[in-house]
């Protein structure tokens, strides 16, 4: 009988959506321990008894009613932009996201079948650094190409609402990374995630649930800045160079074509709009840890995305040749948020706090006064602070090696 009921609680509870308790330590400046995610004993006993309740379900998924704020029409001047720019109300929307500029857009399909850009939202957090997340507890939000089905939308966040990525896709786990209840939600708190107001989630969660509406999912965008020349050669000493030209690909084909790419993964890597071979009588199956099978792209998409390429190439070299400064592999802050915060929420965006990136403390600017003899020490406690300080291993209590 127990048995049983473990097994309609966790048919009724889902490991995308333990309630409650997980997604608040998730957002409590940690992430989840793995005794709250559903290996758990005391978590699957928990959720058999609590079987006969009503769980805390997903969009599409409850027989309750949704409760308000997963419902509302979107705002009267967001409904008249639409008819603006010929968006259909329920066309498909692309997500975009990008950390060091702390904005979020959203593309819309319009009736001539292209994405156009609808809106873009300023960041109010996120957190780790620049770079893709690896593992549960590094606090980096992810990077990357992740599609949302109506099951990774919580109407019932403790955050307002929240879209959840499905961290890790079939590209995290051929790599071996892994992480939990990474999300685009409300409160400007974040532990690996983007995290809106929540008004602006609102609008974002409206606009996503009216595209599902006949469709199975939509495609979030993920990356570490717009890849412009300018940044790329900024960013060229960074570790992550050869994902973030992967990713690159991607936003190229998108760019260039205003069209959503397909996106499949084979050999560890992410390949974009892939078609079958001319006369190619199979078709294609990819393994996202496998050898990629024989494949060609579209020649109009290759052809644009390849000529975007080639002119990016040029203009980042050419930037490299002229010395542009480079940034610092990791900035020694836990994230970011848009400036447009930065007054509302002044303390937000603390010291990295974990390794590696808290191993780059931020360059702080300098002091515009010294002492009289050059130390800053002289200034702050007079000179006796500012001399040598002699080594006396009989009051230091360390070995002389150490003196």
């Amino acid at each position: 009988m127990i048995r049983a009921m473990v097994r309609r609680a966790l048919e009724r509870f889902p490991a995308k959506w333990v309630p409650g308790r997980i997604e608040k330590a998730r957002h409590n400046n940690r992430e989840p321990r793995s005794d709250l995610i559903g290996t758990g004993k005391t978590l699957v006993l928990a959720a058999a008894f609590a079987a006969g309740l009503t769980p805390v379900t997903c969009l599409g998924q409850s027989t309750k009613p949704l409760p308000a704020k997963a419902t509302q029409e979107l705002p009267p001047e967001l409904l008249a932009l639409l008819e603006q720019k010929k968006m259909p109300k329920y066309s498909p929307i692309v997500l975009r996201l990008f950390k060091q500029e702390a904005e979020l857009e959203v593309w819309k399909q319009d009736t001539a079948g292209r994405f156009q850009i609808l809106k873009t939202y300023p960041i109010c957090r996120w957190s780790g650094d620049l770079g893709p997340k690896f593992y549960e507890g590094d606090r980096q939000a992810p990077e990357g190409f992740y599609t949302i089905t109506p099951e990774l939308m919580n109407p019932n966040s403790n955050f307002h609402l929240s879209i959840n990525f499905g961290f890790p896709n079939s590209f995290d786990r051929a790599n071996k990374r892994n992480g939990s209840f990474l999300m685009i939600h409300g409160d400007c708190l974040s532990a690996g995630c983007y995290a809106m107001t929540d008004e602006q989630i609102s609008e974002i969660y409206a606009l996503a649930r009216d595209s599902l509406s006949g469709r199975p999912s939509f495609q979030v965008q993920a990356y570490p800045f717009r890849l412009t020349p300018a940044n790329l050669a900024r960013h060229r000493n960074s570790p992550n160079m050869a994902f973030w030209k992967m990713l690159k690909v991607g936003n190229d084909h998108f760019e260039t074509t205003q069209r959503e790419p397909r996106v499949d993964v084979c050999d560890r890597r992410y390949v974009f709009d892939a078609q079958p071979p001319p006369n190619s009588p199979q078709p294609l199956v990819f393994n996202a840890s496998e050898r990629c099978p024989p494949f060609v792209v579209n020649p109009e998409i290759a052809r644009r995305a390849q000529e975007k390429r080639r002119a990016d190439e040029r203009a980042t070299a050419k930037l490299v040749e002229d010395d542009v400064p480079a940034a610092p592999i990791y900035s020694g802050l836990d994230g970011g948020m848009n400036e447009v915060f930065l007054a509302r929420f002044p303390y937000r965006v603390t010291l990295a706090k974990v390794m590696p990136y808290a191993s780059y403390l931020p360059r702080l600017p300098p002091v515009p006064w010294i002492g009289n003899d050059g130390s800053l020490t002289s200034k702050w406690f007079g000179t006796s602070f500012a001399k040598p300080i002699a080594c006396d291993p009989a009051r230091a209590g360390f070995p002389w090696s150490r003196c």
